[in-house]
């Protein structure tokens, strides 16, 4: 079964060589493009596809308001594009429901793989990205209102300690050879994190780690 994609960008040179790329893939289809972020998420109502590709700067509704509404809705996952030397929006674009995101001027084979993963319930979260943009982002503002420190009791220290490699943007096998367990239990130890703090999924874990202040940026 084809992951169905839509792919939204106000540039049109943009979002036609993305939808390109992807719909050359056996196992992509993209099913709609859109040029602002009303019309994604139209397109997300009219097609129902698994992902959608969207800018976060976007006229009429911005990818941020337009990530909001699709993930509020449920059944498509959003992957934000960003340019890292502009965006201030990363760390609200993740809040608001993105499962990742990647750079405007990513590689054919990372957009591709990229959307594997989110479309296979995986979210994206790069050490050399995603960490370094969301410590950036969490420096710069007051906390928002999140998941409360004392919601961190409900884990274990062994889940806790996880949980903070993971806000580290630490893969499954390196948290594993930090805890010196198999990647079996590691997964274990993130299903017991996602479900008992009430988490879609990574991104979500590694935010909650930063607004509890269970990590803060720069921390090792």
């Amino acid at each position: 079964m084809s992951v169905r994609v839509v792919v939204a960008d106000d540039q049109e040179l943009v979002r036609a060589g993305f939808a390109m790329i992807l719909d050359a893939q056996p196992d992509i289809e993209v099913v709609a493009e859109a040029g602002d972020g009303a019309e994604a998420v139209a397109a997300v109502r009219e097609h129902r596809p698994d992902v959608l590709l969207l800018d976060i700067r976007m006229p009429v509704m911005d990818g941020i308001e337009a990530a909001r509404v699709v993930c509020a809705e449920g059944g498509c996952r959003v992957l934000m594009l960003t340019t890292f030397n502009l965006d201030d929006y990363v760390y609200d674009a993740l809040r608001a429901g993105a499962s990742g995101f990647l750079l405007k001027d990513v590689r054919r084979d990372d957009l591709v793989h990229a959307v594997r993963v989110v479309a296979a319930g995986e979210s994206l979260l790069a050490p050399s990205v995603t960490t370094k943009l969301i410590a950036q982002f969490t420096s710069r503002a007051p906390r928002p209102a999140g998941l409360p420190p004392e919601r961190l009791a409900a884990l274990t220290a062994r889940e806790r300690e996880t949980l903070r490699l993971l806000a580290r943007g630490l893969s499954n096998a390196e948290i594993a050879q930090e805890l010196v367990v198999s990647e079996h239990t590691v997964k274990t130890h993130v299903s017991n994190v996602l479900t008992k703090l009430g988490l879609r999924d990574r991104v979500q874990a590694v935010i909650a780690a930063y607004e509890t202040g269970l990590t803060v940026p720069g921390a090792p």
